[in-house]
């Protein structure tokens, strides 16, 4: 039986991805960051996903400084990433461009017993925690012999040591979940941006073998990084600029939603939502206005209609689920 606690879900499908608050693509004060934590704690959402990587453990330090008190409640989830271990920064070691006014430290990529357990206890000390939910192998593919032969042996030995409740792979890669699954137990998946509106042939696949094995996923980046919440001139998709293609795709898809009364966000973050391997979708919001808005657009109403015309224009494959 899988360890996932999908009670991480239960007061709401939404998740926050806290890569914003390492100051994705730009700065954000500390007060925004603290402003959107308890935003989504009032809202209900309970699940908090971080990475080492995001903001080279400054997004760790504001989830930890922002949720406070609230991380030792059982209420709220958190889940967090080894393969990358932070290190200071040396000189003529390249600054991630991602991520804005960053520590000066340097992610380098370590997935070996050692490294999986320096990289954890790292993230505990920067959550100001004893302990996390969920620990994913983060962006495995590169580093995958020792991945699977170092890193996952590492985090079972951390999970009966109590440091953590349950093991999966946080990856943007299709194909890795039915990889892993040839070799190894996982008890949850993360995928990012392959199970969306505009990407989700692939990432179908991929749930369905995780429905398969009782493997629960979270799919996360559902706005493909903004694109299908606001498909302007400057929308970003796969962290780059969008293809003309692809935002033309995605005003097509936005326009259907129009003309059915519905905002392309709240779209976005249902999908998901109808497949029943997917536990919950995980969000990055860098403030209480996207806070509230990304609830409020969950909770909106969508017609059987727009789902119909959407697969009709063959913008949706006919193969996935579709919400009731």
């Amino acid at each position: 039986m899988s360890r996932f606690p999908a009670a991480a879900f239960a007061a709401s499908p939404l998740g926050f991805g806290a890569a914003a608050l390492g100051n994705l693509y730009e700065p954000l004060p500390d007060d925004a960051a603290d402003s959107a934590v308890a935003a989504a704690i009032a809202a209900g959402v309970r699940c908090f996903d971080v990475a080492p990587l995001y903001g080279s453990g400054l997004a760790e330090e504001r989830l930890g400084a922002a949720l406070g008190t609230a991380l030792r409640t059982p209420a709220v989830t958190i889940s967090t990433k080894v393969g990358r271990l932070l290190r200071p920064r040396r000189d003529g070691d390249a600054i991630d461009p991602t991520f804005a006014a960053a520590p000066a430290r340097t992610a380098v990529p370590d997935f070996s017993r050692d490294g999986v357990r320096r990289s954890l206890e790292g993230s505990l000390r920067r959550l100001g925690v004893e302990r996390v939910d969920v620990v994913y192998l983060h962006d495995p593919e590169p580093h995958w012999r020792s991945a699977v032969d170092e890193a996952l042996p590492a985090l079972c030995e951390l999970r009966d040591e109590g440091l953590l409740r349950a093991i999966g792979v946080g990856t943007n890669v299709a194909a890795t979940p039915a990889r892993l699954f040839a070799e190894a137990e996982v008890d949850c998946v993360l995928l990012a941006g392959q199970y969306t509106l505009l990407e989700h042939a692939d990432g179908l696949a991929a749930l369905d073998a995780a429905a398969a094995r009782g493997v629960a996923v979270v799919a996360a980046g559902v706005f493909n990084s903004g694109i299908l919440a606001a498909p302007g001139d400057d929308a970003r998709f796969g962290y780059a600029p969008a293809p003309a293609g692809v935002l033309a795709r995605a005003r097509r898809i936005a326009a259907i939603c129009a003309e059915h009364g519905v905002a392309l966000p709240a779209a976005a973050l249902r999908l998901p939502l109808a497949h029943p391997a997917v536990a919950g979708v995980l969000v990055g919001m860098r403030s209480a206005t996207e806070v509230r808005a990304d609830v409020a657009h969950l909770a909106a109403p969508i017609p059987a209609g727009l789902w119909q015309q959407l697969r009709a224009e063959e913008l949706l494959d006919a193969r996935l689920p579709l919400p009731a």
